[in-house]
């Protein structure tokens, strides 16, 4: 019991230090802002990065889903609802999450393993005592470079989920692509796209943040910085996944 309740304890610790660390860090984002030239650096490693593994993964998730909701509507002679199925998994769902995850096991290693060699090799403490804050320098682009960045990479993972599903769906599975496509229009408007977007910035928010918190405050040595980077992807995991449910009861329940 006393276990179970010192991890409780040092959860609910960590939950408030990462919560002083985004205020801090919001902070440095708006007083001043850092150079836009920095975020952009940023935005081009997170989108130019990921953009290659979003678009594979996302298709071949597209295929598969609407692989199985072929076989699905099939024992009910519903074949042709297919693209209803691959426009509400796909935009609603899928999209952000296979950006948020491709972006957090790509960039948000990165992230975290670049900030937690600098904190091993003592160069954000020597950052802090020439008066250079190193959350307007490290955090606050990150975060806003995963702010520009993430939305787009859904707008991405939208298109090739749903045109690898077209593929599969009318090709390999003889669906009538008319009627599929009219059933994307019909059931995954503007406004799904763009709430799509918005679980993106809020993953984008979720990601960059957990992953500079962790490489922040990483353990001394080799050691340190692979556990920050491991701890990173799994908190980063377990948050956007909690948070895709909460979001889709807001925005769709």
């Amino acid at each position: 019991m006393r276990g179970r309740a010192g991890a409780a304890g040092r959860g609910l610790a960590r939950i408030g230090r990462w919560g002083i660390f985004c205020a801090r860090a919001a902070r440095a984002a708006v007083a001043p802002p850092p150079p836009l030239r920095w975020i952009l650096e940023e935005a081009y490693r997170i989108g130019v990065g990921s953009v290659f593994i979003v678009c594979a993964v996302a298709a071949f998730i597209g295929g598969t889903i609407a692989l199985q909701g072929y076989h699905a509507f099939k024992e009910f002679g519903g074949e042709g609802l297919v693209g209803i199925f691959v426009a509400l998994a796909c935009v609603r769902e899928m999209g952000p999450i296979v950006a948020g995850s491709m972006v957090a096991a790509k960039a948000g290693t990165a992230m975290a393993a670049s900030i937690a060699a600098m904190r091993v090799k003592g160069q954000i403490d020597a950052m802090e005592v020439m008066a250079v804050d190193p959350y307007r320098a490290l955090v606050a682009p990150r975060v806003a470079a995963a702010l520009v960045a993430l939305p787009l990479l859904v707008l991405f993972a939208d298109f090739f989920t749903v045109l690898a599903g077209y593929l599969v769906a009318v090709h390999q599975l003889g669906v009538n692509g008319g009627a599929f496509m009219e059933n994307v229009r019909a059931h995954a408007g503007t406004t799904d796209v763009l709430y799509g977007m918005a679980k993106g910035a809020v993953f984008a928010v979720m990601i960059s943040t957990l992953c500079c918190f962790h490489g922040f405050f990483s353990e001394p040595g080799p050691e340190g910085v692979g556990k920050a980077t491991n701890r990173a992807v799994v908190s980063v995991c377990v948050a956007c996944i909690i948070l895709n449910y909460l979001l889709s009861e807001m925005m769709y329940g």
